[in-house]
């Protein structure tokens, strides 16, 4: 896959310190999607379901690519119309998810979609690309000031496939950004142990505090962390069976 040029979030980037997840309770990236389409169809009213059960239909029956551009790819501009701003990310992933978007097709729609739909393919990734193919997404999405696509590029996803050096870097980035470090996934079993990643935490605290500053609650979090060995609770292996980085690489 050709990496395309990082593009600028859009007039909706956010860098005003709005929540970075989705305030219904229940975040896409890690709900699977015939609970989450459960979830959405109790949510939303009569018109709204009608629509996005079509919707979802019309994905299922073309999906793929087909043209220009497909229908299921319109339907994503129109759901924070149709479902109201609340619930549209939920039902983009699963727009998605029914379309069977690959990493070709959801990079398409990432680099021409608004924040919005970008965060929705982001949310989208683990439930469709097994492998590293999307990865030039989320580190996209970690260059922009987009609290929410910083956070959202730090799902599963994220956690499974950024390098050590990448993945360290986005953790610092949610220090100085404001997003919160419990919207990271895999982050206990990620951070367990990492040398390099409390050293990076101890010199951003130096810093802070030769500035003035205070330190953000979250570093000391992160910093204990890194401070245990062995195993995360529940799990064989320091970073688990599906995280091939748990080095630098």
């Amino acid at each position: 896959m050709t990496r395309p040029h990082a593009t600028p979030a859009g007039p909706e980037a956010d860098t005003t310190g709005r929540p970075a997840a989705p305030g219904d309770g229940t975040t896409p990236a890690l709900t699977p999607p015939a609970d989450l389409r459960r979830h959405l169809a109790a949510q939303l009213d009569g018109a709204a379901r009608a629509w996005f059960d079509q919707a979802v239909d019309e994905a299922t029956t073309h999906p793929g690519t087909h043209g220009p551009i497909s229908v299921w790819e319109l339907r994503l501009a129109e759901a924070g119309r149709r479902c109201g701003p609340e619930h549209a990310e939920a039902a983009r992933v699963l727009i998605l998810h029914a379309a069977r978007a690959d990493a070709g097709a959801l990079t398409r729609v990432y680099f021409q979609g608004t924040a919005d739909e970008r965060r929705a393919v982001l949310h989208a990734l683990p439930h469709l690309v097994p492998g590293p193919e999307a990865l030039p997404l989320v580190e996209d999405a970690l260059r922009t000031n987009d609290t929410r696509l910083v956070a959202a590029a730090l799902g599963p996803y994220g956690a499974r496939h950024l390098d050590a050096h990448a993945w360290r870097h986005a953790v610092l980035k949610c220090l100085f950004t404001g997003v919160r470090v419990d919207l990271v996934a895999d982050l206990a079993r990620r951070a367990r142990g990492d040398g390099e990643l409390a050293r990076m935490l101890g010199d951003y605290a130096a810093e802070r505090t030769a500035a003035g500053r205070t330190v953000p609650e979250d570093l000391h979090r992160v910093l204990a962390l890194t401070e245990s060995t062995g195993p995360a609770p529940g799990t064989d292996h320091p970073h688990g069976p599906d995280v091939p980085h748990g080095k630098e690489s």
